[in-house]
């Protein structure tokens, strides 16, 4: 694999740790500010707004643009919201500012991905795109338990300065891993990424992103209660755990991208199935303590599984466009995260128990198999190939290709 995806993970880290650290600072962040945490919480909310309202906005402002080129602006925008959270005088400054650091990172992620795939040779795709987003699955495991251990120590505007910092060292490896040949300026233009944007395929993608990740988010959002009040861990244990949620991610992530190669279908398939079998052993499984920490490792396994496929799948589904589309499949990402909250939410405030909010991700990703159905379906009658059939097509007319296909 080429070293340029290195910069796209240095990118990938430096996003994801500055999107879940807040979690850990709430408490922090709201006694310097003298607010509540309920309050403080609207910071992660600010940031999830940037991320949905950025992704699909800058990729399309950047349409024309060379994406080396997007990928250092997008990277010095992170840099200038994070410095401006750490310096920020009062409430109000660091909500517009979480909001501003969100406002790349969807972005990002897309044209990131779409420089990725146009590294490597057709058959690697998915796995050029599972060794980006491990930067994010990374980040889980040590950028946020680290920062957070910062803001802790150091006080929290310490944290958003080291994330800074982080910003700082991807546009260096942006500029210096990745070659303008590797990221030209797209062909099709702004109204060749509308257009892509419009077809039925594309939607029924990004539905299943949607859909599918709102399972995770579902019982993931409500996991501390599940960990403390179900399986009995104290509070302080509770950093550890989630850390094996990331060990978890990372190794799904890793599996997803290399069997989607061979299999997309079959992979995004069996990935939404695993989270549905997983997801109903949740209220077993949170009785005891070491299987709690089993459940909550193969959450991330399972869930993670699916995380190249789905990109992979929207960007061939707008293959003329893949920019906008891939960024817009992250603002997908961030609306299964609100959606997931809330419907693992209600199905705890109705007195269902404090496991059940993964009995509702369990019909979630339940309808995402059925989203998905439906999607290979129109894709079976329009003859549009997935991952492994294109393969296929490919070694059957160009056998002795040793060069990486540029889209």
């Amino acid at each position: 694999m080429p070293l340029a995806l290195l910069a796209l993970a240095v990118g990938a880290f430096g996003l994801g740790t500055t999107e879940f650290v807040m979690m850990g600072l709430l408490p922090d962040v709201a006694d310097d500010l003298h607010i509540s945490i309920p309050t403080a919480g609207h910071l992660v909310s600010a940031y999830a707004l940037g991320v949905v309202i950025g992704a699909p906005l800058l990729a399309a402002l950047t349409a024309r643009m060379p994406r080396r080129t997007v990928l250092i602006s997008l990277m010095a925008l992170f840099v200038a919201g994070n410095a401006l959270s750490a310096l920020a005088p009062t409430y109000d400054w660091l909500l517009a500012a979480r909001f501003l650091s969100g406002l790349p990172h969807g972005a990002f992620f897309g044209v990131g991905a779409v420089v990725a795939t146009n590294l490597v040779a057709p058959e690697r795709k998915a796995r050029s795109v599972s060794l980006m987003f491990m930067g994010l699955t990374v980040a889980n495991i040590a950028g946020v338990p680290v920062a957070t251990l910062m803001g802790q120590h150091l006080g929290w505007r310490a944290t958003f300065l080291g994330v800074s910092l982080i910003g700082v060292a991807a546009m260096a490896a942006v500029a210096l891993l990745i070659r303008g040949a590797d990221a030209p300026a797209p062909v099709s233009g702004l109204r060749g990424e509308l257009t892509a944007l419009r077809s039925l395929p594309v939607w029924l993608a990004l539905a299943t992103t949607v859909v599918g990740f709102g399972a995770l988010f579902s019982a993931y959002s409500y996991i501390t209660p599940m960990l403390t009040d179900s399986a009995g861990y104290a509070d302080s244990d509770v950093t550890l755990l989630l850390a094996l949620f990331g060990v978890g991610a990372t190794a799904g992530n890793l599996i997803g991208g290399r069997l989607a190669d061979h299999a997309m279908r079959g992979t995004l398939f069996g990935g939404l199935a695993s989270m549905v079998a997983v997801l109903l052993l949740f209220p077993v499984l949170m009785h005891a303590q070491w299987s709690a920490a089993l459940a909550v490792t193969l959450l991330g396994v399972a869930a993670f599984i699916t995380g190249s496929p789905l990109q992979l799948m929207v960007m061939e589904r707008a293959a003329a466009g893949p920019s906008l589309a891939s960024s817009a499949n992250q603002a997908a990402f961030n609306l299964a995260n609100a959606g997931g909250a809330w419907i693992g939410g209600v199905a705890l405030a109705a007195g269902f128990g404090v496991t059940s909010p993964s009995l509702a991700g369990a019909a979630l990703a339940v309808l995402g198999l059925g989203v998905a159905s439906v999607a290979f379906a129109v894709d079976r009658r329009r003859d549009v190939p997935s991952t492994g059939d294109r393969k296929r097509v490919v070694a059957s007319h160009v056998p002795e290709a040793t060069e990486p296909v540029r889209t």
